[in-house]
């Protein structure tokens, strides 16, 4: 698939075909500003949501501990445990299992953003769904940074 995310409708468009290869409903992309991570795309988040996860700090709900972790970070069933980094507001998402992981630099020295995906059955990733992800998440490093 293509990566194109130079405007709003064209990463929302891409984060739509990134959800369909994982079977997933919800989705984010955040690039960082300093220890700020702030809302590139969404898609499937409810409205009431986007002022809440428009501009995340490091190490805050899902995205934010990916960020400030370097790591992918899963929860299986977000409505019944935040697993002490979501924010209790991220269940009216009706999502389930989700996953969000860092997007880095190419040459892995730095945190650019997150992508998360979610899905409204509960469900655990997969190695191979979480090294997928963050293939998927590489190729953006590699566009932001050439752009």
């Amino acid at each position: 698939m293509k990566l194109t995310i130079d405007t709003a409708a064209d990463a929302a468009t891409w984060l739509t075909g990134v959800l369909a290869e994982f079977s997933c409903q919800t989705g984010t992309l955040h690039r960082a500003d300093g220890e700020f991570l702030d809302l590139v795309a969404h898609v499937g988040v409810p409205e009431m949501l986007i002022p809440k996860i428009s501009r995340i700090p490091f190490g805050k709900g899902i995205a934010g501990a990916a960020a400030e972790r370097r790591e992918p970070v899963e929860l299986c069933n977000l409505q019944q445990d935040l697993g002490g980094v979501a924010r209790p507001d991220a269940r009216q998402t009706q999502v389930s299992g989700s996953l969000a992981v860092p997007v880095f630099s190419p040459d892995g020295a730095k945190v650019l953003g997150t992508l998360g995906i979610g899905m409204m059955a509960p469900h655990d990733f997969t190695d191979d769904e979480k090294a997928r992800l963050a293939g998927i998440a590489a190729e953006v490093g590699r566009h932001w940074a050439a752009n």
